[in-house]
């Protein structure tokens, strides 16, 4: 019967190093895909602040700085900066269909105005003509009328 029981123990230990050994090859898995997430996610981030070269100053309020502050802490951005010009970047992404919509109207819009500056040109140009036309006429009446009478 010691024998049986040396067995057991013996496959019960066995069984623990195996369920060890599992979750500690489970737990390298997830580090590592946590690591290969962080490095893409820096790789994103790094692209999209390379293209930076518009300086703005901005006012926020309390809750937007303290996620601000929160991107800082949990060390995905050096500055408050970086995290806000990467926010912005993300949002002008998410937004892509009313952008597009926006650039529709504003392209509408300029050649409303183009059109505009046209006729505007024009009126410019055939008032200045009839002016002149009006006046020389008032001029060729009034000598008519000064002319002495033989």
């Amino acid at each position: 019967m010691a024998d049986n029981n040396t067995k057991k123990e013996s496959t019960s230990k066995d069984k623990e190093k195996k369920q060890h050994k599992a979750f500690d090859d489970f737990g390298d898995q997830v580090e590592k895909f946590a690591v290969k997430t962080a490095e893409s996610i820096r790789k994103v981030i790094d692209r999209a602040l390379a293209s930076r070269n518009t300086v703005l100053t901005i006012r926020v309020n309390d809750e937007s700085n303290k996620k601000l502050n929160m991107l800082v802490e949990a060390g995905l951005f050096k500055s408050r900066s970086e995290s806000a010009a990467f926010l912005i970047e993300e949002g002008i992404k998410s937004q892509h269909a009313l952008f597009a919509k926006i650039t529709d109207k504003l392209e509408k819009m300029e050649k409303i105005r183009e059109e505009l500056k046209v006729i505007v040109t024009k009126e410019v140009e055939v008032k200045p003509a009839k002016t002149t036309e009006s006046k020389e006429k008032k001029s060729a009446q009034s000598t008519k009328k000064k002319k002495p009478s033989r």
